[in-house]
């Protein structure tokens, strides 16, 4: 029956069911530390993974182990592990497949974070990474070394919104013999699943859009059921970066709206983008929803929706950039995504203000690039409150091509 189910319906109902005892359909919060066994025998047994169960809580929780079973089932992966952020499932995922004198090829305009851990602390491990563009399969194939063990890509990415084919890229790399990672934050379960088209391993930052509320960090990581194992074990247990029951629990409780949330979301930020699009004060706008946006037949393809995601540049840089997003009222300045509030960042100086500026250059990152995480607000009042910080900045230059 539940394999027959569609995605809005398996988002509310996979993987729980009303408590035996209570009836209680809400899930259960448990957050017990250590478990009583009936015997060694079955303490041994799920200590080695022979039988269904929990034993410590740094290696997960029964509030999470459902979760995890519901994240897996979105994403069509046999396992799934739920950890304490984005970054850590990330830096788990990577070092799943990456030792000492390894290799891994990176998508080039990737989160700030990721690139931190790439550059900063996996070189402390003996590991090394090349950014690469990803929208030239060639020219990622020339890039293998004979160390290279993985290919890391975001798709959309951030926060570029470059649209990568997954199934060409993995295509290519199962010739070699490579796994690809695939970081699909910006799209949810709701409207890509990468492990579908090729992908290993999907991550996740599940404090944006699969909680949605801003008040959680949390990230997952999908894929065969030995490869998760090894990560709980190894990776997550042993590092202590276990997702606790409440956070969970949160998840669980955000989850049930995310569909009609990221429809919102999407149909928000398609309407942001045309009026940006059509703005004489914009100089460019990336939205894979734009017949403007270079690989926007393949997000069609790919993808079941656009995103929340805008970015854009105003025409003077940096200097009319930050005056923009100081000069909005609704929208907010921060570093996440994924609210129901409409969020704005400046890139350069905030999410990828590690990257030298040189090499933010080669990504496509400009000083002048502002990116927009669309709200679930009344896209009129999001869109009137982008046109009056416009009109500030640039008095009368959009008055006859915006309607209001």
């Amino acid at each position: 029956m539940q394999s027959e189910w569609k995605m809005d319906t398996k988002i509310i109902h996979e993987s729980q069911s009303p408590d035996p005892l209570t009836g209680a359909i809400s899930q259960s919060v448990i957050p017990a530390v250590a478990y009583a066994f009936p015997d060694a025998e079955t303490a041994a047994s799920v200590v080695a993974g022979e039988a269904e169960g929990v034993y410590y809580g740094r290696y997960g929780n029964p509030t999470s182990r459902t979760l995890e079973k519901k994240i897996a089932a979105l994403e069509g992966g046999e396992d799934a592990l739920g950890v304490s952020s984005g970054m850590a499932a990330i830096s788990i995922a990577l070092l799943g497949f990456l030792k000492h004198g390894d290799h891994v090829l990176v998508t080039k305009d990737v989160y700030g974070g990721t690139y931190n851990f790439l550059t900063s602390l996996a070189p402390r491990f003996g590991i090394e990474c090349d950014f690469v563009d990803c929208t030239d399969t060639a020219a990622m194939l020339q890039a293998i070394k004979p160390n290279t063990k993985a290919v890391y890509i975001e798709t959309p990415s951030n926060p570029k919104l470059t649209i990568l084919d997954i199934k060409q890229i993995t295509q290519a790399c199962k010739l070699h013999k490579l796994p690809v990672i695939v970081d699909n934050t910006f799209m949810s379960p709701c409207l890509q699943k990468p492990l579908e088209l090729g992908a290993d391993v999907v991550v996740h930052s599940a404090t944006k859009y699969i909680n949605g509320h801003g008040d959680v960090l949390a990230g997952f990581v999908v894929g065969s059921k030995d490869v998760i194992t090894f990560m709980r074990k190894r990776l997550m247990g042993d590092l202590g970066q276990n997702l606790n029951a409440w956070e969970s629990f949160l998840i669980l409780r955000g989850m049930k709206t995310m569909a009609l949330r990221v429809e919102r979301h999407c149909r928000n930020a398609q309407a942001v983008a045309e009026f940006l699009e059509a703005h004489p004060s914009i100089e460019r706008v990336f939205y894979p929803g734009l017949e403007s946006h270079p690989q926007h037949k393949l997000a069609l393809a790919q993808m079941k929706g656009m995103g929340g995601i805008v970015s854009f540049e105003v025409k003077g840089g940096l200097t009319e950039g930050k005056k923009l997003i100081n000069s909005l009222k609704l929208a907010m300045i921060s570093f996440s995504l994924g609210d129901p509030e409409t969020l704005v960042q400046h890139p350069a100086s905030m999410t990828h203000a590690s990257i030298p500026q040189k090499e933010r250059v080669q990504f496509g990152i400009t000083d002048g690039l502002i990116r927009v995480s669309v709200g679930l607000e009344d896209v009129h009042d999001i869109i009137a409150d982008f046109d009056q910080a416009l009109e500030a900045l640039f008095p009368y230059a959009g008055r006859n091509s915006i309607s209001k």
